[in-house]
């Protein structure tokens, strides 16, 4: 059971929070938007792989045969492409954030996010007017621009893989398996 959050650090957890929250919007947004795609990210496994390949840019071309390392979308020369803000860590099937449950329940009570059957996984989820004005807002900002850009070249890029392959594709180029236990964090 999580314990409530210390007052001292409220506002930072709230500020973090709202970064993770925003990061998955403008993702879920971008896969939708991709022409040929399918229009919606398909369950959280697939979203998790999405976002590692977001939050970690210099691995994204190396995982994706379609993505040009020197894309500029991938912004390889911000401060926050060479760092890693929040490590994820490797679970059985790839990379992971414990957030992703808050994270995506709370983009989903706001009504920023869709919940549908229609995919592959047992759940789907996707931008709706809303939440589509938020991702588009925030894009055009220089803070969130560099995010919105490489969420944009990873949706084009993967936006036919399933979560498994994307899983395996991680595990395989970056060699997760050999270098990571179960729960390490990925640097």
């Amino acid at each position: 059971m999580n314990h409530p959050v210390p007052t001292r650090n409220r506002a930072y957890f709230l500020q973090d929070r709202t970064y993770h929250e925003l990061r998955v919007l403008l993702l879920v947004r971008s896969v939708a938007d991709v022409p040929s795609g399918p229009g919606h990210v398909d369950g959280l496994g697939q979203l998790a792989k999405l976002d590692f390949l977001v939050r970690y840019p210099l691995f994204a071309a190396r995982v994706l045969e379609e993505l040009d390392p020197a894309d500029p979308r991938l912004h390889h020369e911000d401060a926050d492409a060479r760092t890693v803000e929040a490590p994820m860590r490797r679970h059985r099937y790839g990379p992971w954030d414990e957030r992703y449950y808050t994270v995506v329940g709370a983009l989903l009570g706001r009504g920023l996010l869709v919940r549908g059957t229609e995919g592959r996984s047992r759940m789907t989820l996707a931008a709706n007017g809303p939440g589509r004005e938020v991702a588009r807002a925030a894009s055009r900002t220089p803070v969130w621009m560099p995010v919105a850009d490489r969420c944009t070249a990873v949706a084009e890029a993967a936006h036919r893989l399933s979560g498994n392959h994307l899983g395996r594709l991680i595990r395989e180029r970056l060699s997760l398996d050999e270098d990571h236990d179960f729960g390490d964090v990925i640097t």
